[in-house]
C-alpha cells in the first residue's frame, strides 16, 4: 500500500510519517516544503499540481487557523481550496480511498466561518466519487507543533480537566494526542467497505490505540 500525503509538515501529519515508518507503509509527501523525512517528496503549490504518482491510498491533514494564515480568503485556501485541490489529483492518480482530518462541529450550513469551511470542504470531497472516504472530526489536537499557538498551548495543559467536564455528547469535543490520530488514519486505510464514513469522539482513540499498540 502506498499513501500519499498532504500536510506532511503539520503536527498530524508528522505523526503520519512516523507511524507510516512503524507499520512499514511507503509514504510519498505532497506540499510547499520538504519534510526531510521520507525517500519520495513532491513540492509543488497546491493551486498548480502535477500528475501524482500512482497510489492507493490518500491522506490529507491540511488545516491552519485563521490568525495564521492571516485572513479568512488565505485560510479557505488553504482548508478547502487546497484539500480539493489535492483529492482531485489523488483521484486522476488512481485513488480510490481518501482520509481526510476536519474537525469536530465541521458543517457547511455553519454560522462559524471556521466550521463551515470544514463542512464545504467535505461537501466537496463527497461529491467527487471516491469509492471510500473517510473523514476525521478530531476535537482538541494534543502535540508539539512547530509552530507556536498560544491558545492551543493553554488549552492542551487544561485538557486532563476540561475532557472530564464533556461527558455524553459532548465527549466529541475532548482532546486527542496527534500520534493516536494518526494511527487512526491507518487503520481505516486498511478497511475496504466502500462510502462515506464519519469518525470523531471515542471511535477516533480506539481505531488509533490498535495501530499505536501493535506496532510498539
Amino acid at each position: 500500500m502506498t499513501i500519499l500525503l498532504a500536510g506532511a509538515t503539520g503536527l498530524v501529519g508528522r505523526a503520519v510519517i512516523e507511524a507510516a515508518r512503524d507499520n512499514n507503509l511507503p509514504v510519498v509527501t505532497v506540499g510547499r516544503r520538504r519534510t526531510g523525512r521520507v525517500a519520495n517528496e513532491i513540492v509543488a503549490d497546491f493551486d498548480n499540481l502535477p500528475p501524482l504518482p500512482t497510489a492507493d491510498r490518500a491522506i490529507c491533514t491540511l488545516g491552519t487557523t485563521i490568525k495564521a494564515a492571516g485572513s479568512r480568503a488565505a485560510f479557505k485556501a488553504v482548508d478547502k481550496t487546497a484539500v480539493l485541490a489535492f483529492a482531485e489529483a489523488s483521484r486522476q492518480a488512481g485513488v480510490s480511498h481518501f482520509l481526510i482530518v476536519t474537525a469536530v462541529g465541521a458543517d457547511p450550513k455553519s454560522s462559524v466561518f471556521y466550521s463551515r469551511v470544514k463542512g464545504e470542504a467535505e461537501a466537496g470531497l463527497a461529491a467527487m466519487g471516491f469509492r471510500r472516504l473517510d473523514i476525521l472530526r478530531p476535537g482538541l489536537l494534543l502535540g508539539e507543533r512547530t509552530e507556536t499557538r498560544r491558545v492551543e498551548q493553554l488549552r492542551q495543559r487544561l485538557a486532563p480537566v476540561t475532557d472530564h467536564l464533556m461527558p455524553g455528547p459532548l465527549a466529541r469535543y475532548r482532546s486527542i494526542p496527534a500520534t493516536t490520530l494518526a494511527g487512526t488514519l491507518l487503520a481505516l486505510c486498511a478497511e475496504q467497505e466502500p462510502g462515506i464514513h464519519c469518525h470523531e469522539g471515542r471511535d477516533l482513540h480506539d481505531l488509533g490505540r490498535s495501530v499505536t499498540s501493535s506496532s510498539g
